[in-house]
């Protein structure tokens, strides 16, 4: 793989918990994968952007569509057939202005890997579902986007990106089962998670290569 373009939001982005702020280099877990991809022909692209969705439209920021923004970045990067993209998307899209259900979240995803094979249908694709939110996450003093029924469509999620996985012929990775998100904010990662998912995904990139 010549590219590895990580298409997420701000747990790709690298977002401290609690700050704003962004991880350093070799914290985040795009930049870690990258330092263990080291000496390989590989190189990891990081396009994670905070507050990014798969199809939803953000009423307070704007340029968080994933699928509007997708195909600019395959455009930019110019995958080839012998690259990977990365999509880690959804923890944004159970927020609870946008209602949205597990089957439909998911469903988003299976535009944006279906953008991808537009683009090249020899590019391999690697969905990965996000870790879960925290059960506090919608409670004061948190994120007031999310309710407490956006925890539990978080932690359906899985379950569905599996069958889009599956009907697309992806691969398939369930953030959920290596990290957890921080308490401090209960939505982000700390460092040591990221260095946790930086690694399961780099076992998969391996095994990828194998098959």
């Amino acid at each position: 793989m010549r590219q590895v373009i990580c298409f997420g939001d701000s747990n790709t982005f690298g977002y401290i918990p609690g700050t704003g702020k962004r991880y350093p280099w070799g914290k985040r877990w795009t930049s870690i994968l990258s330092e263990k991809l080291a000496g390989t022909d590989s190189r990891v692209v990081e396009e994670g952007l905070v507050g990014r969705t798969t199809i939803f439209e953000d009423p307070l920021r704007d340029g968080r569509c994933g699928v509007k923004l997708l195909p600019v970045v395959l455009e930019t990067h110019a995958p080839s057939d012998e690259d990977l993209v990365v999509i880690m998307l959804g923890t944004n899209d159970c927020k609870a202005i946008y209602g949205a259900s597990p089957e439909v979240i998911a469903k988003g995803v299976g535009r944006l890997v279906r953008q991808v094979k537009a683009y090249s249908d020899k590019v391999k694709i690697l969905i990965i579902s996000p870790i879960h939110l925290g059960e506090n996450v919608w409670k004061e003093g948190f994120d007031p986007e999310f309710d407490g029924n956006s925890v539990e469509i978080s932690k359906k999620l899985a379950a569905e990106y599996r069958k889009i996985s599956r009907a697309e012929n992806t691969y398939f990775l369930d953030a959920s089962e290596y990290a957890v998100p921080s308490k401090t904010d209960e939505e982000h990662m700390d460092e040591d998670n990221h260095s946790r998912l930086a690694s399961a995904v780099y076992e998969k990139i391996r095994a990828i290569r194998c098959a």
